[in-house]
């Protein structure tokens, strides 16, 4: 049995909180949040100082840039980690927390949990294969309209850039299935609601393997196109069953999360849909996520550790940095 603490109380903590009390092997050390209000129907801690220390594993779910301190803090005391996406704010501050986590000899894992989803380990293992030949070009939407409260009142009013909260998920994604990302240029739209914060933009990207890719997004938009509308996987957003990534090979396509796999030769004839059954599992992410770093915390190696994190965040300050500059 697992001793959890769960640090930060927000819309994803208070879901790792359940997941963590739903678990067989889990049990909940508590919550750590300064708004002793959230959650009265677990134990309950002002800050992770004042928790125990006989806590095996910890889920550092609280603001991007508290990551780095609470993750110091956490190989300080010995536990190992799941700390939530990005994994810090800045490079620097996820380099030292990975030489802590060196030095205190503690386990991480980082919470790009779409990595978990059923149809996108089906997805990579079919790019892997071969089943579109070799992959040419990819194309990714992210848009939906977040309501004017989420920026109200809290830390998103200055920095809530869908870049770092929503595109880093999608940025993994892409360096998942299809490969390393090696250059970005980022274009900039024009902010709506009055405010300097980033809101929408387009990027290009080059890709390690000779593959170029394009990501559209925004979050003034109420469209159809997004990972959590496409999958349903957010209980927060509204489900579409949409396909919002399109991958191209030279031997085929397909689209996703549907996964619709076109074969074909050239353009004399049409594309032709081939028999593919989606793999769509039963266990949720954040379930599939959490069964997997308590095997991490047994010795298993993680699917995303803070040194592999560090690279798409890498992705997503370079895009953010060229954002920002524009808007200068």
């Amino acid at each position: 049995m697992k001793r959890i603490l769960v640090v930060g109380g927000g819309l994803i903590g208070s879901r790792h909180v359940e997941a963590v009390l739903a678990h067989e092997g889990c049990e909940l050390v508590g919550l750590a949040d300064p708004d002793m209000s959230i959650a009265p129907h677990v134990p309950r801690f002002a800050s992770m100082k004042h928790a125990p220390d006989d806590v095996d594993g910890v889920i550092i779910a609280t603001p991007t840039g508290l990551h780095g301190a609470h993750g110091l803090e956490a190989a300080m005391r010995g536990w190992h980690m799941l700390i939530e996406k990005p994994v810090a704010e800045t490079l620097d501050e996820a380099e030292a927390l990975q030489a802590a986590i060196f030095a205190a000899d503690v386990s991480s894992l980082v919470g790009h949990h779409r990595r978990y989803h059923a149809p996108v380990q089906q997805l990579k293992f079919l790019l892997a294969e071969g089943a579109i030949g070799t992959i040419v070009a990819t194309n990714l939407i992210w848009a939906m309209r977040k309501p004017d409260a989420y920026f109200q009142g809290n830390w998103r009013t200055a920095g809530g850039s869908p870049v770092m909260i929503n595109l880093v998920h999608d940025i993994d994604i892409l360096r998942f299935v299809v490969g390393e990302i090696a250059q970005v240029s980022a274009l900039a739209g024009t902010a709506l609601r009055g405010s300097e914060r980033i809101e929408s933009g387009a990027v290009a990207l080059l890709f390690e393997n000779g593959a170029t890719g394009t990501i559209s997004f925004a979050d003034t938009t109420p469209s159809p196109w997004g990972f959590e509308a496409g999958t349903g996987e957010n209980p927060n957003i509204g489900t579409t069953g949409q396909d919002m990534m399109w991958i191209m090979g030279t031997a085929g396509a397909v689209s996703f999360p549907s996964m619709t796999l076109w074969g074909g030769t050239d353009w004399g004839s049409p594309a032709q849909v081939q028999p593919l059954v989606p793999n769509h599992n039963v266990m949720p992410p954040l379930a599939a996520q959490l069964d997997h770093f308590v095997a991490v915390m047994d010795g298993a190696d993680p699917l995303i550790d803070v040194a592999c994190a560090t690279r798409s965040l890498d992705i997503a300050l370079q895009i953010e940095t060229q954002l920002i500059q524009q808007k200068q």
